[in-house]
């Protein structure tokens, strides 16, 4: 898929929005309409090398689980994802989030992915499924409810957690 951008104007520093993008477990929050079934790749969700694991809301797409993991994090400005997906993840992803000051304590926030299918079938299934159109769907909605939950300052729900529930021990026994 060519690479497609989308931006929109947040009414919160740039700096705080950069801490809220900069944790992955913090995406499911604006992003769950197109893309469910989060679960964090490793327990640290902040910061680079932190990812998350999902299923894409697609019809008559039989693999539709994809990745994301934080590749390069520039604060305050640029936030750059890597990821998979598709049959067997050969599909690679590519994500920024580029921050810009908006004057008046605003900032423009410009989203931009493409993906890079290896095989013509999976560029003949990204033609068929009408991924660019389904994708730009997805983010600009995704945006908007960024912009809201930040603006707005409340969350929307559960925060994303490791596959697998907790890691230590909830009480003090000690098996």
């Amino acid at each position: 898929m060519e690479p497609l951008s989308l931006s929109t104007t947040i009414a919160k520093p740039r700096e705080e929005v950069f801490e809220y993008l900069a944790d992955v477990a913090n995406h499911e929050e604006f992003s769950d309409h197109c893309m469910v079934d989060w679960h964090l790749t490793r327990e640290d969700s902040y910061g680079r090398g932190a990812g998350a694991r999902f299923r894409v809301k697609s019809r008559f797409d039989r693999f539709s689980y994809g990745d994301i993991t934080l590749a390069e994090l520039t604060p305050p400005e640029r936030i750059v994802a890597t990821g998979r997906s598709g049959r067997f993840n050969r599909i690679s992803t590519l994500s920024t989030w580029t921050l810009e000051e908006g004057g008046d304590g605003r900032t423009k926030v410009t989203f931009e992915t493409q993906s890079t299918p290896v095989l013509r079938s999976d560029e003949l299934m990204e033609k068929f499924l009408r991924v660019r159109a389904a994708t730009t769907r997805c983010h600009k909605r995704a945006l908007e409810r960024l912009r809201s939950i930040l603006e707005s300052g409340e969350g929307r729900g559960e925060r994303t957690t490791v596959a697998g529930g907790a890691r230590k021990p909830a009480t003090g026994f000690r098996l």
